[in-house]
């Protein structure tokens, strides 16, 4: 980083570098970008190629590898400066757990909603510029959005949609803290965390289409249908209390670990 991007602290005695909010906000931007960008460019164009007839779309297990390898390169290369949330839900867990000042929660969240949003304008972009129709079909289709009842990709209703977003962004949360508290082995949480991610996508894919992330939930639905906003608020309700839930099951479990 350069030598604006880091402010000096003093704590007993030691000088600490602190990225500067300007680099934190820009990493967050620049993670939630390449969560989207990767996992829903790979849910667009890759996982029915050409058709859902041909072999070579990748399908669900590729959207699940695309959504999870995403999160791994993103921590790698900025998690260290701001925690690499790319994800509100994971902000206000985190907040929760005590590991973030709540001061620090509007900012990530804008620069995350941000970041998703610069990524579905780019991939319209893209998706305008194939064949006859794609960007058509795409927006009917939802561009990836996420959604219940005659919008689920398995048809599963609104029980179901708001219990498994629920319990996903929980378990998802008990990991996180639990990969990147004290103690723990390091070096392996960005990689912990992003199979995390493939597994709930293998889980909720059919059932929501998987959010757990209202972000990435935004991003799709500003270029999706009318009926994606219609259902936004469920995929912005659920994963927010899971990951409320997670944190305080965290805290109250291990109690006794240092944060």
């Amino acid at each position: 980083m350069g030598q604006n991007d880091t402010t000096a602290i003093e704590v007993t005695g030691a000088t600490f570098l602190v990225p500067s909010a300007v680099a934190r906000l820009g990493s967050e931007i620049l993670g939630t970008f390449i969560l989207v960008f990767g996992g829903v460019g790979t849910a667009l164009f890759a996982a029915n190629f050409p058709d859902k007839s041909n072999a070579l779309g990748v399908g669900f297990l590729g959207v699940a590898l695309a959504f999870g390898l995403a999160v791994v390169a993103g921590a790698y290369a900025v998690g260290n400066i701001s925690g690499g949330h790319f994800n509100p839900a994971v902000t206000v867990g985190v907040a929760v757990a005590g590991r973030l000042p709540w001061k620090d929660v509007p900012g990530y969240v804008v620069a995350q909603v941000f970041g998703g949003a610069l990524a579905t304008s780019l991939l319209a972009v893209i998706a305008a510029g194939g064949p006859a129709g794609f960007f058509s079909t795409a927006r009917a289709g939802g561009f990836a959005s996420n959604g219940f009842g005659e919008h689920s990709p398995a048809g599963f209703g609104l029980g179901s949609a708001l219990l498994v977003e629920f319990i996903l962004t929980a378990v998802f949360l008990i990991v996180i803290l639990g990969v990147t508290a004290k103690g723990a082995t390091a070096g392996f949480g960005g990689l912990a965390i992003g199979l995390t991610l493939t597994l709930i996508h293998l889980i909720s894919i059919p059932v929501t289409n998987t959010s757990v992330n209202p972000a990435r939930s935004i991003a799709t639905a500003i270029y999706g249908d009318s009926w994606a906003f219609g259902q936004l608020w469920v995929f912005i309700l659920a994963p927010i209390a899971g990951a409320v839930v997670g944190a305080l099951t965290y805290k109250f479990i291990f109690s006794s670990r240092t944060p």
